[in-house]
Formats: structure tokens, sequence, C-alpha cells
């Protein structure tokens, strides 16, 4: 099994490219109109934005590493419109009309991301097939009904219940007792996807320069070791690496997720499975898992794993530890013993954004910007993010720049250690209510004082 080597959708498209194989770097000082810091997914939806919208802007990408190096190309797979964040917060800065008018500008950005793909020939392994949140024990599906009934008192359209025999003639699930559909998800492979908006935004005239790690970030100016970009416009699109910059370090914790991929199943498996919707799979646990069915027909399945490393450290190329990779079998084998034993092809890390409310940001003004913190949903609200920045640039106002994510203040995180000890913390909380409720098959109230101690909304 293949371990790191940043992840199993680079090995799939011919592996992560080397030294040789990259973009130039950013050598000497260049003038730009905008300059984006980050090729990842909201930096690129960021470019893709502002170069069809106005095609004779110079725009400069400049990037540590390659496009796609980060969570743009190491995350699950999901294109959900799940809010990144919590209405509890949302709601203080627009009341609940805000939050909602979000929330259907993420359903709607959804359908947007399939048709550019389309539109723009990215070949991407996306299926439509919508979102499944099954619980798997009594206490799940406790919380699993309670969900429900607030997701219908919100409002929220085409939430769907499933009784266990209705999830079953979609999918066969050990233990499963019912579960929720929306949907407003779509399956895709996420290196495919940032590989072809790379390539689109070059086609417009976009220049992304790799290997070109940013050393100072301001108003009008990004410099790297060889190089600087002034550009009038900066935009900041670096999600969980954010923390690597001078004095950004408590801005957005970055937290780890961990993710192993199954060989091919055989036809068997599949007919005792089911998931011929390609739909997308979670659970109702603290420590929850998400799932997919690829496009070669393994399933990819993903948990927290080890949370955070000390000092807001990153490791590069997703090396995982092998209690994560266990617990992840474990998990896979739980849900469906059938492939007790199965081989797994890969297993890698990545981190996401977390700011200390919980909750997505995108931010402008006086010519520099930002967006991100999206807590684990970032493969559709980077694209709606990097969307509201362009307007923010080109001083469009648009309804996508009302909405109460952009503009907001977030306090810091603690200094370590308390940083440290109050993540670990709540995960290991969050995993021992698993635990417990697993034994005994009652509501555990470990997970929810942990949400309070760490005043998660």
């Amino acid at each position: 099994m293949r371990n790191g080597d940043v992840s199993w959708w680079w090995r799939q498209v011919g592996g992560a490219p080397g030294a040789r194989n990259r973009r130039p770097s950013l050598t000497g000082d260049v003038e730009a109109d905008v300059c984006i810091i980050g090729a990842g997914y909201t930096g690129l939806w960021a470019a893709y934005y502002l170069a069809t919208a106005d095609p004779t802007l110079r725009i400069a990408v400049v990037e540590q590493t390659f496009a796609g190096f980060g969570a743009s190309g190491r995350n699950g797979g999901w294109l959900t419109a799940a809010l990144p964040g919590s209405r509890a917060v949302l709601n203080k800065v627009d009341g609940p009309d805000g939050t909602k008018a979000l929330e259907q500008a993420l359903r709607d950005q959804v359908d947007e991301v399939i048709a550019v793909a389309a539109r723009e020939g990215i070949e991407a392994d996306i299926v439509k097939g919508g979102e499944f949140r099954v619980a798997t024990s009594a206490p799940q599906l406790g919380r699993l009904e309670r969900a429900y009934a607030h997701e219908q008192t919100w409002g929220t359209p085409d939430e769907h219940w499933l009784e266990e025999n209705e999830l079953a003639d979609r999918i066969r699930m050990n233990g499963a007792l019912a579960a929720i559909w929306t949907p407003h998800c779509a399956r895709i492979h996420p290196v495919k996807l940032v590989q072809g908006l790379a390539e689109t935004v070059e086609r417009l005239g976009v220049i992304i320069y790799e290997d070109s790690a940013v050393t100072e970030a301001g108003e009008g100016l990004v410099r790297t070791a060889a190089g600087s970009v002034r550009a009038p416009a900066v935009l900041r699109c670096t999600e969980g690496f954010t923390a690597q910059f001078p004095g950004k370090r408590r801005t957005w914790l970055p937290m780890n997720s961990s993710v192993v991929v199954t060989a091919p199943l055989t036809t068997q498996q599949w007919d005792a499975i089911g998931w011929e919707g390609r739909e997308v799979l979670g659970d109702e646990a603290h420590a929850y898992i998400y799932a997919q069915r690829t496009a070669d027909d393994r399933i990819a399945i993903g948990g927290r794993g080890v949370p955070y490393r000390f000092g807001s450290r990153t490791d590069d190329f997703g090396v995982t530890q092998q209690i994560t990779i266990d617990q992840l079998r474990g998990s896979l084998e739980t849900l469906f013993p059938d492939l007790q034993g199965i081989e797994l092809d890969h297993a890698w890390s990545g981190v996401l954004g977390v700011p200390r409310d919980w909750t997505a940001t995108v931010t402008y003004a006086d010519g520099f910007g930002y967006a991100g913190g999206y807590v684990g949903h970032g493969v559709n609200s980077a694209a709606l993010a990097g969307r509201t920045l362009a307007d923010l640039v080109l001083g469009n106002d648009t309804h996508r720049t009302t909405l109460p994510w952009v503009q907001r203040k977030v306090r810091k995180w603690e200094p370590e250690p308390f940083r440290y000890a109050g993540v670990m913390g709540l995960y290991a909380a969050y995993r021992q209510a698993d635990r417990r409720e697993s034994l005994t098959g009652r509501r555990s109230g470990i997970a929810g004082i942990a949400d309070k101690i760490s005043r998660k909304p």
C-alpha cells in the first residue's frame, strides 16, 4: 500500500508532477492587475471568474508547490452544498434569511460547477447522485431524526427521509437504520477537477507560477525568494496552509483529514452492496466518516485521524499514521462486512482550514482579500468563494457580495499549548462518545460537553 505521495487521486492520473514537470517559477519582478496566492480551488475559481468577466485583466497565480498540491488534490471528492460553518454564527450577521440565501447560493453553485466543467471540457468523473447521511445506531438515529426535524422547520428543500428498507434498496450497509438523502451533492475526482480548472484559466490568459513560495504579501505586493508581483489587487487563497504565513499561525487552524482507498471491488461485492447511484456517504458518528464509490469501482473512505499537529504544522506530502489507517479500515469493514480483509491501495492526509468560530469567510478591502476556513466542505464552497472574490475585486454588487460570510471578522485561535490541548481533547472526547454509544446503545453526553468547552457552534 502506498502511503502519502500527496494522494491516490494524483497517483491515478500518473503521479504528482515532479520538479521537471511543473510550470515555471516566478523569477524577477512582474506586474499584474490581480495576484492570487495559491493554485487550489479558491484561487483558480477566482481566476476563472475574473478572466471570464474581463479578458483584459492580467492575472498571476503564485503557488508554493504545484496547482492542486493542497486540499484541492486530496479531498474526499464531495461537491456538496453543505454549509461551511454554523447557522448560529451566520444568523448573528444577517438573520436566518441571510443564512438561507447563502445555503441557496451553495446549492446553485453545485450545478454551476457541473455546468462550467461541461462547458470547458473538464472531465472530472462527475455524477450528481446526491448525499446520504446514515444512522447506524440508536443514538445516531436520534441525532438524525432531530436533524431532519430541524431541516423541515428551517425550510431546507429536497431533504428526503429514507427508512431502513428504502435505504437498502439503494445501498446495503451493516446496521443502517435510516438516512437523509439530499440531491445537492455530486461525486467528483478532485485532481481531475483542479487540473482541468488550471488548464482552463491558462487558456484564458492567466499565468500560474509554481514552486514559488510567498515570503511576503500585502496590499499591492507579493514577494517570493526569486521575484515579486506588483498588483493593485492581491488575494490570499491558501486555506489550511495559511498558518505558514508570518503572523497568521493562529488565524485558521490546519486540521488534518485522512483517506484510504481500496482495490477495485469485484462484481459480486458490488452486487452485495448496491450503491449504483454513486451517492456520497457519511454517518452520524461524532468522529464521522465520509465515503464515495469511485469511477473505477473502489471505495474511498476518510475521517479525521490525528486531527492536529502541534504548532499548526503540516505534513506536506500526506504520510498517514498507521493508527489512522487501521481506524478507517475498521470503519469500512464495520459498514460493509463482506469487505473484511480487502486490500487498501493508498492512504494519504491533507489539511483543511478551521476558523475559531468554525465558519468560513470571504473578505476583500483596500486591494487585499482572502477566503477560506471551509471546515471540510471546501470543494463547492471554494467555487462560490472564488466567484465572490471576483465580484468584490471587480466592484460588482451582486447577491453574492451581500451574503453573510462576506467581510466577517473572526477572532484568532488560542496560543500553544492551549490550541493543541483543546483540539486533541475535543476529538478524543468525540471518539470516546462514539465508543460508549457503540457499547451501550445509548446517547453519550461527552460530545456535547466537549462542544461547549471548545465553544464549537
